[in-house]
């Protein structure tokens, strides 16, 4: 990838500008866009690669953005809240975000995640565009889960079902150590390669990959929770 293409959601001017001017010394190509349905109409016209969405903006909120783009698009969104949005935090990570960060924010802070996500997004882009071309695929299947490594697909019981990259990330994870637990630390750092900063965001990403993979996610068959411990995928 020659250059990525970030689009930053906010309605506060000065917020808005400070980040592009950060992205863009990074070399990152940026589009701004000042409420969701700019935002939205930005996405239709460019190739964008990760997008930073405020919480809270006029005519239409990140969260209801962030509902409309994962209809068609998987690449990540970082939200912005304040410390006060709590309840926002984890209604935007159900609704399709893939992380957040909590304002006030500092610039290091912000591109530290932008160039985790984008890493490994970009992986998972080469990944997609070599899969088809590989003659052995890795499949791994645990009772009526089927993931594929090299298509990058996901079938339950027989049916393709679509999954962001970073449930991806963490389903691959799990389903190649079926039985052993990890901890919400040890997943978030097997997948972004560094410490762990915000392993919070494990535990709705699990309860969302839950909803796609389990007849009852209350009482799930194939992704369990050892309290006080981690996550494990069960054996069948």
């Amino acid at each position: 990838m020659d250059k990525y293409h970030v689009l930053v959601v906010e309605d506060d001017k000065e917020i808005r500008d400070g980040i592009e001017i950060y992205l863009k010394n990074q070399g990152y190509e940026v589009s701004k866009a000042e409420d969701g349905v700019q935002g939205l109409e930005l996405i239709e016209k460019e190739e964008i690669h990760l997008a930073i969405v405020d919480v809270m903006m006029p005519r239409m909120d990140g969260i209801h953005m962030v509902m409309e783009l994962r209809k068609h698009h998987d690449f990540p969104v970082i939200m912005l809240s304040a410390k006060s949005e709590e309840v926002d935090k984890i209604m935007g990570l159900n609704m399709g975000a893939d992380d957040y960060v909590t304002k006030p924010f500092t610039p290091l802070e912000l591109l530290a995640r932008v160039n985790s996500h984008l890493r490994r997004y970009g992986r998972y882009l080469d990944m997609v565009k070599t899969g088809e071309k590989e003659n052995t695929e890795k499949i791994y299947t645990i009772g009526g889960l089927e993931l594929n490594e090299d298509t990058v697909e996901l079938k339950v019981d027989g049916v393709p079902v679509k999954i962001t990259p970073m449930e991806y990330k963490i389903l691959l994870l799990l389903m190649k150590n079926p039985g052993r637990v990890f901890s919400a630390d040890e997943i978030y750092e097997r997948i972004w390669n560094e410490k762990a900063i915000n392993s919070d965001t494990i535990m709705v990403h699990v309860r969302n990959i839950r909803e796609k993979i389990e007849i009852n996610p209350k009482e799930p068959k194939y992704l369990k929770v050892v309290w006080g411990v981690g996550y494990k995928m069960e054996k069948q």
